[in-house]
């Protein structure tokens, strides 16, 4: 799965890595993965492609996702892509119009686009923390939203996924998004009742530490502590949160709605996980923390320590706005 500098899946490993779902799944389905030329998106896209649906991804880099759709293209599964901005809701609106025009139907949003930046509140800019909000909680919703008004006027049902982190326990440095995924999952909440009459389900997976290409930017002492934020002590990886992604949204949670999955080897009931380091204050007295040993990713593949503000709109782990 990884080797010198290279971490997470290529496209030759998602194409044939093994999956518990039986293939024609999703035969004749429409499905939409945001952010899916990366990461976690990547892999969800590939198993909703294996499983036979008709998969559209979108993102903010033609490049990568012109290269996804050729790699499934190569292994006869279909694929389209589009350059989406999702914290644009009047270009979100427009493309599912061009979706629902296109084919006609859509049967499931898998909500994986989304962006962070590692540093301490008390430092964060009112650019970074709109940046991450705007990214991760409006960007989101108007994805909902431009779906659920689509499968209301057409009187179909439909299904959302929304990838989170993990919020009520041991996740630092990362605030603003703490605040956004939150706010994501209270939505996510809120209208599965509202929209239950619709036959619209809406629920979220919570990855904890997962290895992403997203892990290249850590250095080897960050990245040996990853599986010590869980009691399994291993981390996860993008087919994890793929194939929980699948079982909520697809005909195996049918009668799932308004749930949270958290999929982190147990990490939020023992673990910590600290993207800045961890402050010496909390080894007790006399002791010092050991150097970035005490942090890890974040929840959807890790972000990069870089400039704050430079990164704060960047992908996490590969999933892209």
């Amino acid at each position: 799965m990884s080797g010198a500098e290279t971490f997470g899946f290529t496209d030759a490993d998602l194409a044939a890595r093994p999956t518990v779902y039986a293939p024609g799944t999703f035969a004749g389905q429409v499905v939409l993965v945001s952010g899916g030329a990366g990461g976690i998106g990547r892999a969800t896209a590939w198993l909703l492609a294996r499983l036979g649906a008709h998969v559209i991804v979108s993102g903010r880099s033609e490049e990568k996702i012109a290269g996804l759709v050729a790699a499934m293209a190569e292994q006869g599964l279909t694929c389209s892509g589009h350059v989406v901005d999702i914290r644009d809701p009047e270009g979100v609106a427009a493309f599912f119009d061009r979706i629902f025009a296109t084919h006609g139907r859509l049967d499931l949003v898998v909500n994986s686009a989304g962006g962070q930046f590692p540093q301490a509140a008390i430092d964060f800019s009112v650019k970074g923390w709109n940046a991450v909000i705007n990214t991760n909680l409006n960007g989101t919703w108007f994805m909902m939203q431009a779906a659920a008004r689509k499968w209301r006027d057409a009187g179909q049902p439909g299904s959302i996924v929304n990838i989170v982190v993990v919020t009520t326990h041991g996740l630092y440095g990362v605030a603003h998004t703490i605040a956004a995924r939150s706010g994501v999952i209270g939505l996510s909440r809120a209208v599965a009742v509202e929209w239950a009459p619709l036959g619209i389900r809406v629920n979220c997976v919570a990855p904890g530490a997962i290895e992403t290409e997203g892990w290249k930017v850590y250095t080897p002492q960050v990245r040996a502590a990853y599986p010590m934020t869980n009691p399994m002590m291993r981390a996860g990886d993008a087919w994890d949160i793929a194939e929980a992604s699948v079982y909520l949204g697809g005909p195996a949670g049918k009668f799932i709605t308004g749930e949270l999955l958290t999929v982190d080897g147990g990490g939020q009931l023992w673990g910590e996980t600290w993207t800045t380091g961890k402050p010496d204050y909390f080894n007790g007295p006399g002791g010092a923390d050991a150097g970035d040993g005490g942090s890890t990713g974040t929840g959807a593949g890790g972000a990069g320590r870089k400039s704050a503000e430079a990164s704060a709109a960047r992908p996490d782990g590969g999933e892209e706005p």
